[in-house]
This record gives structure tokens, sequence and C-alpha cells, in this order.
């Protein structure tokens, strides 16, 4: 039991938490940063495992203005190295070296689908279209980490000029909140050419964050020694300005009116404010309204019965492989982060309208029918691939490759499936199918060299960062979203009904990311420090 009263009490150590726990350290408050897990980073977060080295979250980073500004207003330095992308499909792939490879992709999808140019052209319009408004939107150094007092030639030669563009912008990506799958269905005619765009996407991703991919792909960027070199900064600057943080510590109780927090040795911990950077379900649901204030409890309990009401994001599948093979042999095929299809079909109806039909009978399907819909999945899907030591080469062992293969996946089928008595051999099942796919594709040396394989389900995810349906971005994309979800509004995602309680991080604001993860997380310390 604690009898210390802390200026403020953060709970998890992801981006977000991470970051308001190092603003609020440099301002000299008296912080303590709580986390469930024995390392910080959640999502971003690199690994060890017999002298290979993983990234066990996020591939690569995009700074959207963000990031790298961070970084220099809290004095962290870190090596970065670029992380450039490679786009498969089939036998054909494409090293993206430029806005010129843009046209190489338009090429690409031509010869795939010949009967398609006119509609081709058309969506490669609006991916140009989209591209010059990344360009405003996160063309200057975000001005959260800027000191607008001191820093006047920002402020007047950059900033000023630049604002009425942004607004402008805004606008038009207002206007492009609708699904992309709706998009691309009035867009293009073929079926299989919209699935392979589109089918790596989290459903109902708004149009404009999910057409802004070749945008991102120009800009990503890696940490020599795993994106977690970014947490571990993070945290050793929280603990230099006087920081406490609380690792492999979960809480349990959080009292609003007694302004305490509860975790599950026992410790209490008392808190002038608090901010939440992880899983809100979690947070509304282990707050009983009848222990609030009459002022605040009706507006507490609308919000709550939303949050717990509202949909979760789907989760992904992660598969790590040690591969016995040099670094050289996966040069040759493509760049360290690649998108590859395997099939120019697409998944068609196998991942949303089958999966739901599978899911509403599973109690009575047979194990057959389960394996058919597996090897559809498997083989039509599209594979996020990131190969680390293609990025810096101290991330494995000399002579071997380590690869890590993710797509996305449902949470319920592998909760069905674990309460069926069937994890072990489902998702034993699931990675034999996916290096077949890959080794029978494009990574022939799968098939022999492997030394070790292991993976993470949606559950795994779900176990590690309490993330309520193994989300890895926070909420189903829908029009009734529980958070703020319009970027000028983003100020206002800290916000809850709660007295001197923040939130921050994926759950906080959508769509999420690394970059708003910590922008909600800077927000959520000035909040904190003006006493709003």
């Amino acid at each position: 039991m604690s009898d210390t009263m802390y200026d403020a009490v953060v709970v998890g150590a992801g981006m977000a938490g991470l970051t308001s726990a190092a603003y609020l350290s440099r301002a000299g408050k008296k912080v303590l940063l709580i986390e469930k897990n024995d390392e910080v980073g959640g999502l971003v977060n690199s690994f060890s495992r017999n002298g290979f080295r993983f990234d066990a979250g996020v591939r690569a980073l995009e700074d959207a203005g963000i990031i790298r500004p961070m970084m220099k207003d809290l004095g962290i330095e870190l090596e970065t190295v670029p992380s450039p992308v490679s786009l498969g499909i089939e036998g054909e792939i494409l090293n993206i070296e430029g806005l010129e490879s843009l046209d190489g992709y338009r090429e690409l999808l031509k010869r795939f689908y010949p009967g398609s140019g006119g509609e081709i052209d058309a969506l490669i319009k609006i991916i140009r279209k989209i591209m010059k408004h990344m360009d405003v939107l996160y063309g200057i150094e975000n001005p959260m980490f800027k000191d607008l007092r001191r820093d006047w030639n920002f402020l007047f030669g950059t900033l000023l000029p630049w604002f009425p563009r942004f607004l402008s912008t805004v606008g038009k990506i207002n206007r492009m909140q609708y699904p992309v799958e709706d998009r691309l269905e009035s867009l293009l005619s073929n079926p299989s050419l919209r699935d392979i765009v589109s089918q790596h996407f989290f459903q109902n991703t708004p149009t404009f964050f999910a057409l802004s991919y070749f945008s991102l792909y120009l800009d990503y960027f890696y940490f020599k020694g795993g994106v977690g070199k970014l947490s571990e900064a993070l945290r050793d600057k929280i603990l230099e300005r006087g920081g406490e943080v609380r690792t492999g510590t979960k809480v349990t109780e959080v009292s609003p009116a007694d302004l305490t927090v509860t975790d599950d040795k026992g410790g209490l911990y008392s808190y002038r404010s608090l901010v939440w950077a992880s899983d809100l379900k979690t947070l509304y649901g282990m707050i009983e309204p009848d222990a609030l204030p009459p002022g605040i409890r009706a507006e507490f309990e609308d919000k709550k019965a939303e949050i717990l009401a509202a949909g979760t994001s789907e989760s992904v599948f992660t598969l790590f492989l040690e591969v016995d093979e040099p670094l050289e042999s996966f040069r040759k095929i493509a760049h360290g982060h690649f998108f590859y299809t395997p099939s120019r079909r697409g998944l068609g109806r196998t991942h949303r309208s089958e999966l739901a039909d599978l899911l509403k009978n599973f109690d009575r399907i047979e194990k057959t029918e389960l394996h058919s819909w597996l090897d559809r999945f498997t083989a039509l899907n599209t594979y996020e691939i990131s190969v680390p030591g293609l990025k810096d080469e101290t991330m494995v062992p000399p002579g071997k490759t380590g690869v890590i293969v993710s797509f996305l996946a449902e949470y319920e089928l592998f909760k069905k499936v674990e309460e069926a008595g069937l994890l072990g051999e489902f998702v034993s099942g699931l990675e034999d199918r996916v290096i077949r796919v890959l080794s029978e594709s494009v990574y022939p040396m799968l098939k022999d060299r492997g030394l070790e394989k292991f993976s993470f389900s949606p559950l795994s995810i779900r176990a590690r960062i309490a993330s309520s349906g193994g989300s890895i971005v926070g909420w189903r994309f829908r029009k009734d979203l529980p958070v703020v979800h319009e970027i000028q509004a983003a100020a206002r995602s800290v916000r809850t009904p709660l007295p001197s309680v923040y939130q921050a991080g994926q759950w906080a604001y959508s769509p999420a990311g690394v970059p708003m993860s910590i922008l909600t997380g800077k927000l959520a310390a000035d909040a904190v420090l003006k006493g709003k």
C-alpha cells in the first residue's frame, strides 16, 4: 500500500502512456506509469529469441510530422534507416522507390486486370489527389511539439502560411470519411481488383486513410535495433526526470471519487490527475456509476453504455520464422517491408460473408469445413511481410534471416476455436498453411530452410496488451464511433466525463496509429498541466 500522492498516474505504457509520462515528468510533476507487462511499448516493442530480433507489433513507423518532432523536443536521439516497401501479386513484384513508382503500380494492376484499364487510371488519379492532401496534412512538424512562444520563425514562417491550406485540406478529408469498400465498389467493377486494392485494410476503413497508403509507403522508416528502441528511449527519459515506471503491474480498480488507483498486488495510489492510456472498455467496465457524484453520474452512464456497446476492430495473426538462409536470398526478391498477395483472385466472400456464416454456425460445422475455409483464406489473402535484417543486419545471426508475416484475423473465430478445445491444432495448421502458400509462391526457401516458427494470435494480443477483441487499432470503423474521429477536433479526444481523468492512445481517437497515440498522449499531458 502506498501513501504517496502523485500529480499524475498514467495507466498503460504504450506509446500514448509513455509520451504522457515523459512530458509530465519533464514538467517536474511527480508521475507514476503503470504497465501490466514486464516490458514497455505495447505494439511498439522488439524482442530477442535464439539470436534473432523481432518486432512484436508495428513493422515500421510513419513520421506524420509527429514522431521526429516529439523525439527532438524530448532530446531523444536514435539512429534510423529507411524502410522501403515492395508490392507483389503472384510472380510480379514492384519495389517502390519514389513517387514515380505509382506509375509502375498502375501498370502492374493493368497487367493482372487488363479489362479494367480506365478504372485503374481513375483509382490512381484519386490516390494522387490524396497524396497531395497528405503532403499538406503531414507537411510540417506538428506544432504541438514546438514552443511557439520562442520559435517565431516556425510560427510566422511555417505555421501561419500553412494553416489555411490545412483547413481547406481537412474539409476535403472529412468528405472522404465513408468506407473504402463503398468507394471502390462505385469505382472498380472487377471484384477481384477491389480485393487486391483493399483486402489488407481493416473493414470500413475511411476512404481517405485507406487510399493514402502509397504516401505512407514512401515515408516508412525504422529504428536500428528495432522499433522498440523508441519505447525504451521514452522510458529512459521518464526515469531520468524522476518519474516512476512500474511494470508487471495490473490496475484492478479506479476510484474517481477518491482519486485512487489500486493494482493487483494490493498497491493503492492517490492521484491529482489520471491518464488512462489503455483499453477504454476496461476502464468504463470497472467503474460503477453509483460511486460517482450525482452531477456527473448521468453523463458517465451514457458514455459507459456507448463505450461498452461499441465494436472493436479486427485483430491480426502474426507468424514469426527463423530461417537458415542468408539475407541476400530475400534481398533479391523484395524489400524488407513487403505486401504480397499470392493470387489475383482476391479473398472475395471468404473473409467476410463466409467467415460470418462460419461463426454463426460454428457449433455445427465439421472440422473438414473449417480446414477447407482455412485453405481458401490463406491462399487468397494479402500478407504484410517484414524482414528486419534487410533494414538492420544486426537483427539476425550471420547467414540467417528472420521473417514476420501478418494478416487480418477475427478474434471471435479464435475464441470459438479455443472454446472447442482446438486452438493448438488450429494455430499449427494455420502456420503450416501460410508457410506452404509463401514457399510455393514468393519464398521457396521457406519450405526446407526453416529452423523455428511461432506465432501471436488475436488471443495472444488480447492477453498481452489487454486490448478488447485483440484489436490493434481500437474501434471498428462505424458512423457511431464512441470517440473523436475528426482531425480538427483531436484536442477533445482526451476528455472523459470523469473528474481529473483523461484518455489517450489507440482507443481515444479513430483512425488510430502510432503518431496519433503519441499526439493524444501529448494532448493528455497538456490537459493535466493546464488543469483542464
